[in-house]
């Protein structure tokens, strides 16, 4: 008796779970569909260049003549180059400037926003720090180049105030060119890194910092013991974002420098691009750009996983 009661339901039961899962795989399907047209500019434009990169780093090819099998000869050369490894070094210099400065001067600015600015007066302040980043970046090379100049604003500034001593053609000076350059990178990315870090504050609840102040706690205190470590998924955000954008760097420095002065302000970008384009060594340029894709990964994959770990 109870097997013919169960017999009506085990069918039933069959019916609904072939047409849930029929719903489930038509979702994904559509998903999918979805998805695909990203994809498929992902492999064009990213996943099949790249690989390209990779197999030509393997080759001697001036990019119109027959190829010449050297393997791993390229990478042997950036590695003994002075020239060529010099690049690496001068982009690792860069970091502290487009992105340890920017993100301590970033906390530093969104905390005094968030805590003497409230309403419309902290975002007009956000959107003039935010400025430089809705401008090009060859724009912004090509205006801080004429401020730098000898004859530049800077310089006319130090006359006026009677430090004539201190002027110099900043971008063509071998030992401040480089430094000049990371000036412009930090004004670049000061703002998004305080417009991201203020937006983290906003979200803090203000209970911790009344609380912290009923215990005689001054603002060091609640900066480094309270808003630090609540925003620290954004610092994360904040240093990957910025640490690519050092070592990717390419618009600002062949508009400020385009390398120089001598190989001052070299970067794989600027090596990358005259190797390729007008010394036509189509498998050296590769093999650099696969050496600062591979620099790229061991620097920014820590912050990464740091920012995974936080959020768990």
């Amino acid at each position: 008796m109870m097997m013919s009661n169960n017999r009506p339901v085990v069918p039933a039961l069959s019916r609904r779970i072939s047409r849930k899962n029929k719903v489930v795989r038509r979702e994904t399907f559509s998903s999918w569909l979805f998805v695909l047209p990203a994809l498929l500019m992902y492999a064009l434009f990213v996943l099949v260049p790249l690989l390209l990169s990779v197999h030509y780093s393997f080759f001697r090819w001036d990019g119109i003549g027959p190829m010449t099998w050297v393997g791993l000869k390229n990478y042997k050369t950036v590695l003994q180059v002075p020239d060529l490894i010099g690049t690496i070094f001068n982009a690792l210099r860069l970091v502290v400037w487009f992105s340890f400065i920017p993100v301590g001067l970033g906390l530093v600015v969104a905390s005094v926003i968030h805590r003497v600015t409230t309403g419309r007066f902290g975002a007009i302040a956000r959107t003039v720090l935010f400025l430089p980043q809705v401008i090009p970046l060859v724009a912004a090379g090509i205006i801080w180049g004429w401020l730098l100049a000898l004859p530049g604003l800077i310089n006319q500034a130090l006359r006026t105030v009677g430090l004539e001593m201190f002027t110099r053609a900043w971008l063509g000076d071998f030992d401040w060119a480089l430094p000049s350059v990371g000036l412009i990178g930090i004004w670049v990315l000061l703002g998004f890194c305080t417009v991201l870090l203020s937006t983290a504050m906003a979200k803090i609840d203000p209970a911790f910092y009344e609380s912290a102040r009923i215990d005689g706690a001054n603002w060091l205190t609640e900066f480094v013991k309270i808003t630090i470590p609540l925003v620290t998924h954004e610092i994360g955000v904040c240093l990957t974002v910025t640490v690519i954008a050092a070592l990717a760097a390419f618009d600002i420095v062949y508009v400020s420098t385009a390398g120089g002065p001598g190989n001052s302000t070299s970067v794989p970008g600027i090596q990358i691009y005259i190797l390729a384009f007008t010394q036509q060594r189509i498998g050296l340029a590769s093999a650099l750009a696969v050496m600062l894709m591979i620099l790229v990964l061991v620097v920014v994959l820590p912050f990464q996983r740091l920012n995974r770990e936080d959020t768990l």
